[in-house]
């Protein structure tokens, strides 16, 4: 099984897509920059975009993953969903499977959060409606990360220092979460 990874900062931290390598067993390929919008994977005249549409088109992927910058579903929601709508038209051409990996509000009370103005419960849901609409419109598996970081949230430390970015138990739960939703779709298509 081959995977491809789209995203940033927030999968490749605590090198989690080698976390969901061993999960999976699968080999898994990340194509990643730190603060990577998606709208880049479609830009072939950008490093990563070149380098991820020569994938998508050369190489065989059993699924792809995408995962939008942090605060874009919420602040950029037009170019987050046509860009999700162009990736999974690109991935289904190319025989693969995509699931958006829905991730997290910044940290309740740190400090990026309140330099944006920004209300904890209103991002972490914003994030969600617009992960789960998205899956939606274009038949895409959904792993809820995000979802799960704020029902967990006062339980479990999931942020690195910055309120930002996972903790190593929170890109290990990412890679679980996203395993999980590979495992069930085998399991459905078997």
């Amino acid at each position: 099984m081959r995977i491809l990874m789209l995203g940033n900062s927030l999968t490749f931290a605590n090198d989690m897509p080698e976390l969901l390598a061993k999960l999976t067993g699968a080999q898994v390929v990340p194509h990643t920059r730190g603060g990577a919008r998606l709208s880049e994977q479609l830009n072939p005249k950008t490093r990563l975009g070149a380098q991820t549409q020569a994938a998508l088109s050369r190489e065989h992927w059993d699924y792809v993953i995408l995962q939008e910058m942090s605060h874009g579903p919420v602040s950029s929601p037009e170019r987050f969903f046509a860009s999700v709508q162009q990736l999974c038209a690109q991935i289904r051409a190319a025989g693969a499977v995509p699931i958006l990996y829905a991730t997290w509000a910044y940290q309740r009370g740190g400090a990026k959060l309140a330099a944006k103005g920004w209300d904890y419960d209103e991002m972490a849901h914003a994030l969600t409606e617009a992960y789960r609409t998205a899956a939606k419109e274009n038949q895409a598996l959904l792993a809820e990360v995000g979802l799960r970081f704020y029902q967990l949230a006062d339980a479990c430390n999931l942020y690195a220092a910055d309120g930002i970015h996972p903790s190593e138990a929170g890109s290990r739960f990412a890679a679980e979460t996203i395993a999980a939703v590979i495992q069930t779709h085998k399991e459905t298509q078997s």
